[in-house]
């Protein structure tokens, strides 16, 4: 009985002895110390940059369209310049300066034939030394006929006209072009907000669906609408 008595004593001093030695972590924390905590956990956190939607270009009642044509056709890309779409101005004189490339080509082609079918109608020739002798010569030389080189004097006028009609008609695409350009930026927005809404619907039987049974035949309706 004793020794039991014993050795429930040693048990019990060993287990108080074990508590007694349990570090103490329940550190009482104050006011500064909860406040630094806060802030360290929200430093902590990733930013997260807002999300803003697309850019929305609204109509600009201040932009002329018809300041924009009159520039326009004044100087070749100058509507473009005041609509800010400077990367059409390259395009422009790059097919100005192509037409006007053809037209001194044909110009020049015309007037050498033209000289030619001349002389030939005269019966003369022109002297060495003259403006045209060395392309008579040559026209002589591959028995060049009167009549093809009457057709070539047509032909090349025909060409000439048409490469004086593509630069008018080049400058009078970007006059257009520009005013177009400044009409949207006046009166429209700019922007692609809008919805759409799909609803079921009966459509009348088409002719390539003659073989459906029925008069009409079911479908869907997809409606936009722009905002």
């Amino acid at each position: 009985m004793q020794k039991c008595l014993l050795i429930i004593g040693l048990l019990i001093g060993f287990t108080v002895a074990a508590v007694a030695q349990k570090p103490e972590i329940s550190v009482k924390k104050s006011k500064s110390d909860s406040i630094q905590a806060k802030h360290d956990s929200l430093r902590s956190k990733p930013f997260v940059p807002k999300i803003t939607g697309e850019k929305i270009y609204h109509p600009d009642s201040n932009h002329s369209p018809h300041t924009a044509v009159i520039h326009s056709l004044l100087i070749p890309g100058w509507g473009q310049i005041y609509n800010h779409k400077w990367w059409k101005v390259p395009v422009i004189y790059a097919g100005l300066a192509f037409a006007g490339t053809l037209y001194v080509y044909y110009e020049k082609a015309y007037s050498e034939n033209l000289a030619i079918a001349q002389y030939r109608e005269k019966g003369t020739s022109p002297n060495p030394g003259d403006k045209y002798y060395t392309l008579y010569q040559e026209y002589a030389y591959y028995n060049y006929g009167d009549q093809a080189i009457t057709d070539a004097v047509r032909g090349y006028a025909r060409y000439r006209d048409l490469s004086v009609f593509g630069f008018v008609a080049g400058w009078g695409i970007q006059a257009i072009d520009a005013y177009i350009d400044a009409k949207f930026m006046h009166s429209y927005s700019m922007d692609n907000n809008f919805s759409f809404k799909v609803t079921p619907g009966l459509i009348n039987q088409p002719m390539y669906a003659q073989n459906f049974n029925g008069s009409i035949i079911p479908g869907l309706k997809l409606t936009f609408t722009l905002k």
